[in-house]
C-alpha cells in the first residue's frame, strides 16, 4: 500500500472476542511457505482461497504485552541459539549449487562472516538476501498472515522474482545496496577469519539484524514506492474489500435494533394497538411504507395520502421504534392545542405499558429545557410554536442528538404564513445541527413535493388509498354533476334534485341544503361547511325548522344528557342556538365555542347522538370527525376563495372507515363561481421566512428560546422595565397587562361603556396603574360619553388594558359566560384570549430569566401562568393538569371524591365510569392513563433532581 492508501484505510471494529495470547505470533514470523497455493492463487488473479478479513474489537489489545520486536524474548532466544550453533561448527565453504528437479540439494552451511563477504553479483540469485534467509529458516513453518505489508515485502521479494509473471518487470530490494555490501566486505576482510573475527562477525550480524528489523518496522508507515504490480494489485483488492466491509458496517450501525416481529417491535405493541385502538391489522400501504428502505435505514421521509387514510398510525409506529429500539426521544408536532391534547390522551396508555414518558407542550405546558431522564425516553407532543421552542432549548443545552426523530403532521402548513415560517425554522435547525435526527413529514395535500424533498433531503412515498371510496359532486341550481377529470369539462351529469320546495322554503333555502341533508340524516351523518361562524349557527337553525317530529324521539335520552352537561360546563347557561337544535340531533362547531362545549359536541357526534354539524373549515384541519356526506355551503372561507388544499381537507372527511361503504362530497356553486376548484392544481408551498418583512429570517438567525416575537422584544423589554419602577402587587391587574399578548390587541374593539363601568370599579391604586401605562380615567370617560379626545393616547395601550380588564374580571369570577356578556365579547374569543395569555405569560417568564434586573418577575409570573392556564378555583387545579380534563369534568371528579392527581391515577376505570355521569369506559381508561403518566412525570422529575444532588461532583478536589 502506498501512503495515500494507508491514510484512506479505516478499521471497523465489531467483534468483542479477545484473541488468546498464545495465538499471537512474532512479528518476524513469515506467514506462509514459499510457493504455497495461496500465493499462486493471488498471482493468478484468483481470490477463492483468501482468508476473509478479520475484524477486531474496541476492547481488544492488538499488541498485548508486546512492546517491540527487540523486546520479544522468544525471538532473541532463537537468534542466540542460531548464533551458538554457528559458533560450534566450522565455517562452511562456499558452494554454488542449485536445486535440481525442484528438489533441494544438500549444501554446506555458510557462516555469517562468509555471508558478509558475498559479492554483489550474488544478490541476483533467487535467494538474494542470505542473511535474512539464514535467520528466518528457523521460523519457516510459522504463519505469515499477521505481518504488516512492509515486513512481508522483504520476505516475499525473492518469491516474486522467481515467478514467470514478475520476470517481465523486475524490481530490486531496497534493503541491500552496493555501497553497504562493499563496506561489509572491506571491514570483514575476506571469507576466512579467526574465531575472534567470527565472534565479531556474529556481533556485527546481530546488530545488522537489529537494524534490519528496525528498518522493517519503520517501513510500516510507508510502503516502498517501487513495489511490484502484483503487490499493488493484491493490496488494492484487500483495501477494496475493507472499504466495502466498512460501508456495510456503517449501514448496519444506523439500523434500529430488531425487538420483534411487528416491524421490528415486540408483539406487545401490536396487541396494544388492537386493545387501545381496536385495529386488528394494518392496511397494505402502511405495511409497504413501514418496510421501505429509507425507513429501515432511517433516512428522512415525506409521505402523503388522502385524509382518513391512516397516516398517523404509521408515524406512531415509527415513533415507537425510535423510543423502544434506539432509546431516543421523539418530537411530534401538531398544528392545534386540541390535537396535542387528544394525542397525549391517546398515547398515554402506550407510554405506561411500554415504559416511556408522554409530555405535553401546548399552551402554558412544557419545561424548557425538558427534564433530562436517565432511565426513560420521552415523547414530546407539541404545537408548532412549542415545538420550535423545544428544539431551541435542546440546541442551547447541547442535547439535540438525544432527539432521534421529529414528526410533523400537516406538512403543507410550511406555506402557511408566519406559522409556516416557524415550521421551516424548526426543521432547518434540526437538519443543520443534528446528523442523526430523522425527520418524518406527512400530509394529505402537497403540491411541490420535490422542492420540499430537496429542502428536507427526504425520500417520498405517495399513495391514493382511501379506506372508503370518495365520490365528488358539485351542485349548480337544482342539478348534481359528478366530478370527472377525464371529461372535457371535468363534469358529467348525475341527477336532478327530487325535493318539493314551497315558496317560503325556496326563499329561506335557495341552495337546497335541506334537500341535500335530508337524503342522509338521521340514518347517516353529515357535515355542512359554512364560510363564517354566524352562518354555521343560521344554517343549523334553518335546517331544524323543516325536520320532521320523528327526529326529536331519536336518542332523546342521550340528547338530554348532552344538554345537561353543556349547562354544567357553562355555569348554568347554555347557548340558545344549541338548546334549540340539539333535540333534533344537530349542532354547530366553530371557534366561538368554549373548549368544554367543543369537546362535548365532538364526543356526541362521534358517538352518534348528533347526526349533523354545521361547521367552519377549522374542523377539517382539527380532530377527525368523518361523515357519510360532506356539503360545502360555499367555495369561500369568509371573503377568501377556497384553496385547493382546504377543499381536499374538507371533502376528505367524507366516508367513515368500518361504517360506510362510500363517501360523498357536494360543493354548492353559483353561476358567478367560474373557477373550477375541483380540477385546479394543488397550491405550491413557498418559503415564508421572508413573511412580514423578513421576520422569519431574523428569527432564524437570532432567537430567544422563550419564543417571544423578535419584533416585540424591544417593546416587551421597555414595558417590563417601566413596570419595575411602579409595579403594583396588591392585585393581578398590572401583571395581567404585562402578559396580555400583543397579537390579540387588534382582534377586539372596546365597548366604551363596558370599559368605563369596569374602570370605575377599580381601586385607586389600580386606576393609578392605568394612568402609569398611558390610559387615564379622563380618556375612558370621554370615549364612553362619545366626546372627542384632544390629547393623543397610545391606542395599543388602551386596547391592551381593555383585554387585561377582561382577564382580571375572569380570574375573580371564573364564569366565562357572564364575563363575555359584560364585555360584549363572544365566549370563544375570551377562551382564546385566556389560553393565549397563559402561553404568553410562560414566554415572558422565560424572557425575564435572561435578564438579571427582572428577577422579581420570575416567581410572580410562574404563579400567574398557572392561574391563567386553568382559571378555576385552587382545589380543581391538580385535576385540570390532566390532559383533556376541563372545568366541568374536574368539578364532577371532585364531587365524586377524586380530589387529587393521586386519586385519579389510582382509580379503577370501571368504578370511575360509574361514579361520573356520561363518562364511558373508554374515556375513563384514557383519563386514568393520562393521570398516571402525569404522576410518573412529576415523580421522575423529582427523582432526577435528587439523583443530581447526590451525585459525586466530577471536579471534586483530591489529594
Amino acid at each position: 500500500m502506498n501512503a495515500e492508501q494507508q491514510q484512506q484505510l479505516k478499521v471497523k471494529r465489531v467483534s468483542t472476542r479477545k484473541r488468546p495470547r498464545d495465538s499471537l505470533r512474532s512479528q518476524m514470523t513469515p506467514a506462509r511457505k514459499k510457493g504455497t497455493g495461496r500465493d499462486k492463487g493471488i498471482l493468478n488473479g484468483s481470490m477463492d482461497d483468501q482468508i476473509p478479513t478479520e475484524f477486531c474489537s474496541d476492547n481488544e489489545d492488538l499488541f498485548g504485552d508486546y512492546d517491540s520486536i527487540l523486546g520479544d524474548s522468544s525471538l532473541m532466544a532463537k537468534l542466540d541459539s542460531v548464533e551458538q550453533t554457528a559458533r560450534t561448527k566450522d565455517p562452511p565453504q562456499a558452494v554454488d549449487s542449485k536445486p535440481v528437479d525442484n528438489k533441494p540439494v544438500d549444501q554446506p552451511k555458510r557462516g555469517f562472516t562468509e555471508l558478509r563477504s558475498l559479492k554483489n553479483t550474488d544478490l541476483q540469485r533467487p535467494s538474494d538476501d542470505h542473511l535474512t534467509d539464514s535467520i528466518l529458516d528457523v521460523f519457516k513453518d510459522e504463519s505469515f498472515g499477521d505481518l504488516p505489508s512492509a515486513q512481508q515485502l522483504d520476505i516475499e521479494e525473492k518469491d516474486l522474482r522467481t515467478s514467470d509473471i514478475l520476470q517481465k518487470d523486475k524490481t530490486s530490494t531496497p534493503l541491500r545496496t552496493k555501497e553497504r555490501t562493499s563496506e561489509c566486505r572491506t571491514k570483514m576482510g575476506g571469507t576466512n577469519t579467526t574465531e575472534g573475527q567470527t565472534s565479531a562477525g556474529f556481533s556485527k550480524a546481530r546488530r545488522s539484524m537489529t537494524d534490519h528489523l528496525k528498518r522493517a518496522m519503520l517501513s510500516n508507515a510507508g510502503a516502498p514506492s517501487n513495489v511490484s504490480r502484483t503487490k499493488v494489485l493484491k493490496e488494492a483488492v484487500v483495501s477494496e474489500e475493507i472499504n466495502v466491509a466498512m460501508q456495510a458496517m456503517e449501514k448496519v450501525s444506523t439500523v434500529t435494533t430488531d425487538l420483534g416481529p411487528f416491524f421490528g417491535l415486540p408483539t406487545k405493541v401490536k396487541e396494544l394497538i388492537h386493545k387501545l385502538r381496536g385495529i386488528n391489522d394494518l392496511y397494505d400501504w402502511q405495511k409497504t411504507c413501514l418496510n421501505l428502505d429509507c425507513v429501515r435505514e432511517r433516512r428522512n421521509l415525506i409521505y402523503s395520502l388522502p385524509t382518513s387514510g391512516g397516516k398517523t398510525l404509521v408515524a406512531e409506529v415509527l415513533i415507537l421504534k425510535e423510543l423502544l429500539c434506539r432509546k431516543k426521544d421523539c418530537l411530534f408536532i401538531l398544528p392545534y392545542i386540541s390535537l396535542v391534547q387528544e394525542k397525549v390522551r391517546g398515547l398515554a396508555g402506550f407510554g405506561l405499558e411500554l415504559d416511556f414518558m408522554v409530555e405535553e407542550y401546548a399552551g402554558s405546558k412544557g419545561r424548557f429545557p425538558p427534564v433530562k431522564r436517565r432511565n426513560k425516553n420521552s415523547l414530546y407532543i407539541a404545537t408548532i410554536e412549542k415545538g420550535h421552542s423545544l428544539v431551541n432549548s435542546l440546541i442551547e443545552n447541547d442535547r439535540l442528538d438525544n432527539l432521534g426523530m421529529v414528526v410533523v403532521d400537516e406538512l403543507h402548513m410550511l406555506g402557511d404564513g408566519s406559522r409556516g415560517a416557524i415550521i421551516e425554522m424548526t426543521l432547518a435547525k434540526v437538519l443543520y445541527m443534528s446528523k442523526t435526527t430523522q425527520i418524518i413529514g406527512m400530509s394529505a395535500t402537497l403540491g411541490n413535493i420535490k422542492d420540499i424533498q430537496k429542502f428536507l433531503r427526504a425520500e417520498n412515498y405517495t399513495n391514493d388509498f382511501r379506506p372508503v371510496q370518495l365520490s365528488e359532486y358539485v351542485k349548480l341550481s337544482n342539478t348534481i354533476y359528478e366530478v370527472a377529470p377525464k371529461e372535457e369539462d371535468c363534469f358529467k351529469f348525475s341527477r336532478l334534485l327530487n325535493f318539493k320546495y314551497s315558496s317560503s322554503m325556496q326563499q329561506r333555502d335557495p341552495d337546497h341544503i335541506i334537500a341535500l341533508v335530508t337524503e342522509v340524516i338521521p340514518a347517516y351523518s353529515c357535515l355542512v361547511f359554512c364560510p363564517t361562524q354566524k352562518n354555521c349557527e343560521n344554517v343549523a337553525g334553518m335546517i331544524c325548522k323543516y325536520l320532521k317530529e320523528e327526529f326529536l324521539v331519536l336518542k332523546e335520552k342521550e340528547k338530554g344528557v348532552l344538554l345537561r352537561e353543556l349547562k354544567a360546563s357553562g355555569s348554568g347557561m347554555v347557548c340558545p342556538v344549541l338548546r334549540k337544535v340539539i333535540p333534533y340531533g344537530l349542532a354547530y362547531h366553530h371557534g366561538g365555542l368554549t373548549g368544554a362545549e367543543r369537546r362535548l359536541v365532538e364526543d356526541a357526534y362521534s358517538s352518534g347522538v348528533l347526526c349533523l354539524l354545521a361547521c367552519t373549515s377549522t374542523l377539517a384541519a382539527g380532530i377527525n370527525l368523518p361523515a357519510r356526506r360532506v356539503i360545502l355551503r360555499s367555495p369561500y372561507v369568509a371573503a377568501d376563495f377556497l384553496k385547493r388544499s382546504q377543499y381536499k381537507q374538507m371533502v376528505g372527511r367524507a366516508g367513515r372507515a368500518g361504517i360506510d361503504t362510500v363517501g360523498e362530497s357536494i360543493l354548492i356553486l353559483q353561476d358567478k363561481d367560474t373557477v373550477l376548484l375541483v380540477s385546479a392544481p394543488m397550491e405550491t408551498c413557498y418559503s415564508n421566512l421572508t413573511h412580514n418583512e423578513g421576520k422569519g429570517v431574523l428569527s432564524l438567525i437570532l432567537y430567544y428560546h422563550c419564543s417571544v416575537d423578535l419584533t416585540k422584544c424591544d417593546v416587551l423589554y421597555k414595558d417590563l422595565s417601566k413596570g419595575l419602577e411602579s409595579l403594583m402587587l396588591n392585585s393581578h391587574l398590572h401583571l395581567l397587562y404585562l402578559v396580555t399578548p400583543y397579537d390579540m390587541i387588534a382582534q377586539c374593539k372596546p365597548d366604551w361603556m363596558a370599559f368605563f363601568r369596569q374602570f370605575s370599579l377599580l381601586s385607586a391604586s389600580e386606576q393609578k396603574m392605568s394612568a402609569t401605562v398611558g390610559v387615564p380615567e379622563s380618556f375612558v370617560a370621554r370615549k364612553a360619553a362619545g366626546q372627542t379626545v384632544k390629547k393623543s393616547v397610545n391606542m395599543a395601550s388602551v386596547h391592551r388594558l381593555y383585554l387585561a380588564l377582561v382577564l382580571y374580571t375572569l380570574l375573580k369570577e371564573t364564569n366565562l359566560w357572564s364575563v363575555a356578556e359584560r364585555f360584549s365579547l363572544s365566549r370563544g374569543f375570551i377562551q382564546s384570549l385566556l389560553s393565549s395569555s397563559a402561553a404568553f405569560c410562560a414566554c415572558v417568564q422565560h424572557f425575564t430569566e435572561e435578564f438579571e434586573e427582572f428577577w422579581p418577575f420570575k416567581s410572580l409570573l410562574a404563579e400567574l401562568s398557572k392561574r391563567l392556564s386553568y382559571c378555576v378555583t385552587a382545589e380543581l387545579v391538580p385535576l385540570m393538569e390532566v390532559a383533556g380534563v376541563l372545568e366541568y369534568r374536574a368539578k364532577q371528579l371532585f364531587n365524586a371524591g377524586y380530589k387529587t392527581l393521586s386519586h385519579l391515577a389510582n382509580a379503577d376505570p370501571s368504578t370511575l365510569s360509574n361514579a361520573v355521569e356520561n363518562l364511558n369506559k373508554k374515556q375513563a381508561t384514557m383519563m386514568v392513563a393520562s393521570a398516571k403518566m402525569l404522576l410518573n412525570d412529576k415523580a421522575s422529575a423529582l427523582q432526577e433532581e435528587v439523583d443530581e444532588l447526590l451525585m459525586l461532583p466530577l471536579d471534586l478536589p483530591v489529594p
